[in-house]
């Protein structure tokens, strides 16, 4: 597996020309003298061993990290697509190879650097939402409850408490903002002004869909699969696809299901398989001003143990 550190610029890949950098992943597009192996409409979506924490990236990097992230998304991509016995969702994934007319030759799209953490996917009309499903009550939810007894705006029963599994799935859908700035939470009437009332309930439902068939899933392996967010685009046809990645520890909370149940306190409850270690960490040693501080090899080699965890048990 890899170990890039956080800071590390993309890299330069044979074939491929890069155009964009989030806080994880790298965006390519074919070279020019390369477009007639892959159509000139598909992207190389890499992923890097980067973590980013409160919309800063960290250092270093978690070793192994977009390996684990790109297996994890390509597994859940098939589960959609009808693995798990739903229905199958359109998602943008393309083939990782093509083959040469004039020499029949197969040919790899994916760059042996990068094997095994990029994906070759169909370019789309992004939509500018981030699509939040909550299952339970827990982060940036709990607190809002706290002050304001609901979530998002959506009203809540009182007496809850942090950890405890909402009385149905909320769409908390956020505004996909800027790179360097903060994605911002909106209601849903303000999706609809963005996108239109008929598509905003195609991604509400869809969300919701897609959650409620990958928490039996997680559910199945001992897991409780507690929010997570989709993004979306729409193809050359319209097609509603869900895109980017897709139930990752990155994206998602992941507790262990055998905790939850007996725990005690938040903490206990909530034994995470995510990157919430490297938020509460941070969220301990450093008071937001500046830059954030390096990441202890404790943490860093805890965080990537609980991602190997993750993939093992959803897996198996």
């Amino acid at each position: 597996m890899t170990d890039a550190s956080a800071s590390s610029p993309a890299a330069d890949l044979p074939g491929w020309t890069h155009v964009y950098s989030g806080k994880v992943r790298d965006l390519y597009r074919p070279a020019v003298d390369t477009a007639a192996d892959a159509a000139t409409d598909h992207m190389l979506v890499v992923a890097s061993d980067r973590v980013s924490a409160f919309d800063h990236v960290l250092s270093p990097g978690i070793p192994g990290k977009g390996e684990l992230l790109t297996t994890l998304s390509l597994w859940w991509f098939d589960q959609l697509a009808g693995a798990d016995g739903g229905r199958r969702i359109p998602n943008h994934l393309a083939a990782t190879h093509v083959l040469r007319p004039e020499s029949d030759e197969l040919v790899d799209l994916i760059p042996a650097a990068v094997a095994g953490r990029a994906m070759v996917v169909r370019s789309l009309d992004m939509l500018p939402i981030e699509c939040v499903v909550r299952g339970y009550l827990t982060g940036s939810g709990w607190k809002e409850y706290v002050a304001e007894g609901t979530v998002c705006g959506i009203p809540l029963p009182a007496g809850l408490q942090d950890g405890d599994r909402l009385p149905e799935p909320l769409f908390t859908p956020a505004y996909k903002a800027p790179m360097g700035e903060h994605d911002e939470n909106i209601s849903f009437a303000r999706v609809e002004e963005l996108v239109g009332a008929e598509r905003a309930a195609q991604l509400r439902d869809l969300s919701l869909e897609l959650y409620v068939r990958a928490a039996a899933t997680a559910e199945a392996n001992g897991l409780i699969l507690a929010d997570t967010k989709f993004e979306f685009g729409v193809d050359a046809d319209g097609v509603l696809t869900v895109a980017d990645e897709v139930l990752t520890s990155d994206s998602s909370r992941y507790w262990d299901a055998a905790a939850w149940a007996t725990g005690s306190t938040p903490a206990e409850r909530m034994a995470s398989f995510d990157k919430q270690i490297v938020r509460d960490w941070l969220a301990a040693a450093w008071d937001g001003q500046g830059t954030p501080p390096e990441l202890p090899t404790a943490i860093v080699e805890r965080t990537a143990g609980k991602y190997r965890e993750l993939l093992a048990k959803l897996t198996a």
